[in-house]
C-alpha cells in the first residue's frame, strides 16, 4: 500500500472529528470564534512537530522562498474562509448532509490541479471521483422525494450554493499548500509538509486575532474561557492538517482530496451516534456510491 493512502484516511478521521467538536461551539463561539480554534490552538503544536523532525529525527529545515510564502498566504486565506463557510453550514442543516456539501471538492480540486500545477488524472479516476460526488449530489436531495426539480432546487439552494463553494474554497486551498510544499528545497515531503503546516497556521492564527479584535473583542475572551474544549479542535486540528499536507506533498491533490470523501462515512457514524440525527436510505446510498468511488480510484 503506497504510504499516502493510510495517511489520507487518517487525515480524513481527524477532520471528521474536529468538525463534530466545531459544530458544539459553534452555538457558544459563533462561526469566526469556532472557525479560530482550529488554528489558534493549533499553531504550537506545529510548530512542536517541526523541532522534533529537525532536533530528534534529525531532518534539516529547507530554506523558505517568496513562491512559498505566496502559495503558503493564498492557501491560509482560502482554509480561513473555506473552514467559516463550513462552520455556518453546519447551521443550517445537518452535521452529515452539511459535511456532504462541501465534498464536491475533489472535482473542483481535479480543475485547480490542473489550471494551476499541470496535473493529469487517469480516466478511470475521473470516472471514480465522478461516482463520488453522484454520492454526495444524492445526499443533498436525501430529504425530499427524487425528481429532476427537487434536484435541481436543491442544489441551487442556499445551503448547497454555500456547500459547494466552501467546497471550492478548499480546492483553491489544497492545490495553494501543494504548491507551497513542492516549492521548498527541503529533506523530503515530510519536513516541507511540517514547516508548511507551521507557517501557515501561525500566520492563520495572527491574521485572526487582528480581524476577531477588531470585529468584536468578546469573541477572544469567549475562545480562552472555553479552552478545554477549543484545544482539543486545535489538536485534531493540526494534527489531521499534518497528515492532509504529508499526503498532498507525495500524491495529486484530486487523488488526496478523492480519497479523503471516506471522511462522510465517519461523518455519518458522528450525526448517528453523537447527534443522534436520522439518516435515511438515500443518504446511506449516497454514502455507499461514494465509498465505491473511492474504492475505484484507489483499484484503477
Amino acid at each position: 500500500m503506497e504510504l499516502w493512502i493510510p495517511i489520507t484516511i487518517a487525515a480524513a478521521f481527524l477532520q471528521n472529528l474536529r468538525s463534530a467538536l466545531q459544530k458544539h461551539l459553534q452555538g457558544k463561539l459563533g462561526t469566526r470564534g469556532a472557525s479560530f480554534v482550529r488554528f489558534g490552538y493549533g499553531f504550537p503544536l506545529a510548530i512542536l512537530y517541526v523541532l522534533v523532525l529537525n532536533r530528534i529525527v534529525g531532518l534539516a529545515f529547507p530554506s523558505l522562498n517568496w513562491t512559498f510564502a505566496f502559495w503558503a498566504v493564498i492557501g491560509g486565506l482560502a482554509q480561513i474562509f473555506a473552514t467559516m463557510l463550513l462552520v455556518y453550514l453546519f447551521s443550517l442543516r445537518n452535521f452529515a448532509v452539511g459535511t456532504a456539501y462541501s465534498k464536491t471538492e475533489p472535482v473542483q480540486a481535479a480543475i485547480f490541479g490542473f489550471v494551476l500545477l499541470g496535473e493529469r488524472i487517469t480516466l478511470g479516476a475521473v470516472i471514480a471521483i465522478v461516482v463520488g460526488v453522484i454520492g454526495v449530489m444524492l445526499i443533498s436531495v436525501a430529504r425530499a422525494p427524487l425528481s429532476w426539480r427537487n434536484t435541481v432546487a436543491a442544489l441551487t439552494s442556499r445551503t448547497a450554493l454555500i456547500g459547494i463553494a466552501s467546497g471550492a474554497v478548499f480546492g483553491v486551498s489544497a492545490v495553494a499548500y501543494r504548491s507551497a510544499s513542492l516549492s521548498l528545497d527541503g529533506p523530503g515531503p515530510i519536513m516541507n509538509a511540517a514547516v508548511t503546516l507551521a507557517c501557515v497556521t501561525t500566520f492563520q492564527t495572527a491574521f485572526m486575532l487582528v480581524w476577531m479584535a477588531w470585529k468584536d473583542k468578546r469573541e477572544i475572551v469567549e475562545v480562552l474561557r472555553s479552552w478545554r474544549s477549543s484545544a482539543l479542535v486545535g489538536i485534531a486540528g493540526v494534527l489531521g492538517s499534518a497528515c492532509w499536507f504529508t499526503a498532498m506533498s507525495l500524491q495529486q491533490v484530486a487523488y488526496v482530496r478523492a480519497l479523503g470523501q471516506i471522511e462522510l462515512v465517519f461523518t455519518f457514524m458522528a450525526s448517528y451516534f453523537l447527534f443522534h440525527e436520522r439518516v435515511n436510505r438515500t443518504e446511506v446510498v449516497g454514502c455507499l456510491l461514494i465509498v465505491c468511488g473511492i474504492l475505484g480510484l484507489l483499484f484503477w
